[in-house]
C-alpha cells in the first residue's frame, strides 16, 4: 500500500494536476454539444500565447480544459473553467 501511495503522489507531483480523467474526442465534442463546456476557439480568446495542445478533463466535479501554451519561447500549463473560461491556474 505504501509503494502505491508514493507512486500516487509522485505521478500527481510530477504532472501538477490532481485526478484529472480526460474525455476522448467523441466525449469532448458532445460535452460542448451539450453547452456543458465552451468550444476551445471561444475559450482561446482569453488565453495569451498559442495553444499547442489542449485537453478536455473532468477534474475536481467540473469540466477543464488543460492547456499548453507557447508564449515567447516557454511552454507554461494554464487551466481553464470549461463552462465559464475562467482560468484557475
Amino acid at each position: 500500500m505504501r509503494q502505491v501511495s508514493y507512486a500516487v503522489a509522485l505521478s500527481l507531483a510530477l504532472t501538477g494536476t490532481a485526478a484529472a480523467q480526460c474525455l476522448s474526442g467523441g466525449e469532448a465534442r458532445q460535452a460542448v454539444a451539450s453547452g456543458q463546456a465552451q468550444p476551445l476557439g471561444a475559450i482561446s480568446a482569453g488565453i495569451q500565447g498559442k495553444i499547442v495542445r489542449a485537453d478536455l478533463c473532468q477534474s475536481g466535479g467540473r469540466l477543464v480544459y488543460q492547456l499548453s501554451v507557447l508564449s515567447g519561447s516557454q511552454v507554461r500549463r494554464v487551466t481553464v473553467d470549461a463552462r465559464s473560461g475562467a482560468v484557475l491556474r
